[in-house]
């Protein structure tokens, strides 16, 4: 079976679109690697803890809701569409200021489960420090 090495898929990060938000937190994802799609979400890990399916969601650019990760199945599909911006949102407490760790798996036909992970720096809020 072929597989996508995880440093080809971290290029998917948007890098600098970590951020924390008073219910939750996010980020983005672009595809500049060719087109595809996952029939299966497994929990994004937030340094190192995993995050439940059912809080964590994709809106694709253009499309008017998002999609729970726990919805993704083979007919209702996560794609990754060349160009378009993916928005990631995790609904729970936000995200401390400071660095942080998320991984992202997913399972692709004809490829299986693939992995990447990628760390950023979340911007203290306004007036913080």
């Amino acid at each position: 079976m072929v597989t996508v090495p995880a440093f080809l898929l971290r290029r998917l990060y948007v890098k600098g679109s970590l951020h924390s938000r008073s219910d939750g937190w996010g980020f983005q994802l672009k595809n500049g690697l060719g087109s595809g799609y996952a029939k299966g979400m497994l929990p994004l890990t937030l340094d190192g803890t995993e995050v439940p399916l059912d809080t964590s969601f994709f809106t694709t650019e253009g499309a008017d809701s998002a999609v729970c990760f726990a919805d993704v199945n083979e007919k209702r599909t996560f794609g990754l569409q060349m160009g378009k911006v993916v928005a990631i949102d995790v609904n729970g407490p936000p995200l401390a200021p400071g660095g942080h760790t998320v991984a992202m798996a997913f399972v692709v036909p004809g490829l299986g489960r693939l992995r990447f992970d990628f760390s950023d720096v979340v911007q203290p809020a306004s007036g913080q420090r």
